[in-house]
């Protein structure tokens, strides 16, 4: 069976973090954390860890890295990458950048940080407001060997996780984590 990435950016939330675990069961997923949310709900990120799923890095403000200056760039993600170690006992190897900006220099920076950078290949919107309805048709064009962007934090997106689970399921398609390469 193919698999396909679910992704989810920007959490923990306490107010859907828990049921976004809940919906997914036993599928594992990878979730790209913003280190002030982190740093804001410890014991939310122990439990996407210890429920299985991959954390990865996603800065600490959430920042267009490709503008802040070299020192910068590497706080946001030196940073995050020590709180989540901190709290997981393991240094992620997977960073998101926000808004996906991405360039030379970012990329030259996360080689340093020993991760690597995750893009998408299907964007739900989810993060413009889009309804469940529109979410579940967006992820429906994912392919095999695709990543799925979604965002927790979003009531649309928790409506949306378990159609997305089944219209995959009915596909012959697996939700996933994206791979580590190590």
């Amino acid at each position: 069976m193919d698999t396909v990435a679910l992704t989810f950016d920007d959490g923990p939330y306490p107010e859907t973090t828990p049921g976004l675990l809940a919906a997914l069961g036993g599928t594992r997923a990878t979730f790209f954390l913003w280190g002030e949310h982190a740093a804001a709900h410890p014991d939310l990120v122990r439990a996407i860890a210890a429920a299985g799923h991959t954390i990865g890095n996603h800065t600490w403000t959430h920042p267009h890295l490709s503008t802040l200056p070299a020192p910068a760039r590497d706080q946001e993600v030196r940073r995050t990458q020590d709180l989540l170690t901190r709290l997981t006992g393991i240094r992620p190897a997977l960073f998101r950048p926000p808004y996906g900006d991405t360039d030379a220099a970012v990329r030259a920076m996360l080689a340093d940080h020993g991760l690597t950078e995750v893009l998408w290949s299907v964007d739900t919107r989810d993060w413009a407001g889009c309804s469940a309805d529109e979410i579940v048709a967006a992820a429906d064009g994912v392919e095999p060997g695709g990543v799925v962007l979604l965002h927790e934090g979003r009531p649309a997106t928790l409506d949306a996780v378990p159609r997305i689970l089944a219209a995959l399921a009915t596909r012959g398609l697996r939700p996933g984590r994206v791979p580590v390469r190590g």
